[in-house]
């Protein structure tokens, strides 16, 4: 009982490696993690947005049909790249599709990856997901480049970049659903 009590913390740091080592229960223990430090990501101030210029943007969605991003423009519009792989992507998609629930008729959402589709429905179906995704077959337009996954930007109808946020965040927010409600009121 001496060694127990004399080395309890050895003994937890050792269990945790080992857990986290373990593919199985390291990305349940990340997301985890993830979705404790999130926090509701940051408006861009007026003056400091930057405006997308180039629409032109093919995507194919995961039931395989061709669109264009062009054809969101004068719309308000969250892009998100994300992957079924990736910890913060995963622990961000429960307040995405809150968020999506509320505002799919009035925001273009845009859930975009590089996997195949066959994963991507898998993980879709598993969670229960029902938001837009799509498979990235073209670059994106310059001012929507994401070195980081995950990476998600709220665009005005104006096509200002109102929110640009790397890494996992809390979208199902007050303050994001505020400023959401005034990017639509916007002329």
């Amino acid at each position: 009982m001496g060694f127990l009590k004399k080395n309890w913390t050895n003994i937890l740091f050792i269990v945790l490696i080992t857990l986290l080592i373990i593919p199985q229960t390291r990305m349940p223990i990340q997301v985890f993690l993830q979705k404790i430090i999130s926090f509701s990501p940051s408006e861009i101030s007026k003056e400091k947005r930057v405006v997308l210029t180039d629409y032109n943007w093919k995507l194919k969605s995961i039931s395989s049909e061709a669109i264009n991003f062009s054809q969101s423009k004068n719309n308000v519009v969250l892009v998100n790249f994300w992957a079924t792989w990736c910890p913060p992507c995963v622990a961000e998609m429960p307040s995405l599709q809150k968020l999506y629930n509320d505002y799919g008729d009035k925001v273009d959402f845009y859930f975009v990856t590089t996997e195949e589709k066959e994963v991507v429905e898998k993980f879709l179906q598993k969670k229960e997901y029902n938001f837009p995704v799509y498979i990235q077959r073209y670059t994106e337009p310059e001012q929507l480049s994401a070195k980081a996954l995950p990476t998600t930007y709220l665009l005005s109808k104006e096509g200002e970049i109102a929110i640009k946020k790397t890494g996992a965040a809390s979208w199902n927010s007050d303050d994001v659903r505020t400023l959401i409600d005034s990017l639509l009121e916007e002329n």
